[in-house]
């Protein structure tokens, strides 16, 4: 690819980008929404993050078949880190004790199996 060709496939990028955020902020911005419809709007967070974390949860990792397996760190370490979060509503206190609850999560399995 050529320098013009990359700066128009980033600014295409940006655009497309952009104008999903813009649109609904430009049409609603000085109207007033019906009640209904600001209560339905606040459910969009919550269901976006059941839509992405569930299937990394509890689907396996060879198909779609859903797998509780009690050995699956991710698993292990959702319901801690859920509560922390519900708890503290700190995003990067809640981002730090995921992670290192997953880091302890895997040496102890991977103790327990080798040992």
């Amino acid at each position: 690819m050529t320098n013009p060709d990359l700066l128009l496939l980033f600014a295409g990028m940006g655009l497309v980008t952009y104008l999903p955020r813009f649109i609904p902020l430009a049409l609603f911005a000085k109207r007033e929404v019906p009640a209904w419809f600001s209560e339905w709007l606040s459910y969009i967070p919550s269901a976006l993050l059941a839509a992405l974390l569930v299937p990394e949860l509890i689907l396996s990792k060879t198909g779609l078949e859903v797998s509780f397996d009690f050995w699956n760190p991710r698993l292990l370490v959702a319901v801690p880190t859920f509560l922390l979060a519900a708890k503290t509503k700190s995003l990067g206190g809640t981002v730090v004790a995921g992670m290192l609850l997953y880091w302890l999560a895997l040496k102890i399995i991977e103790a327990s199996l080798s040992g």
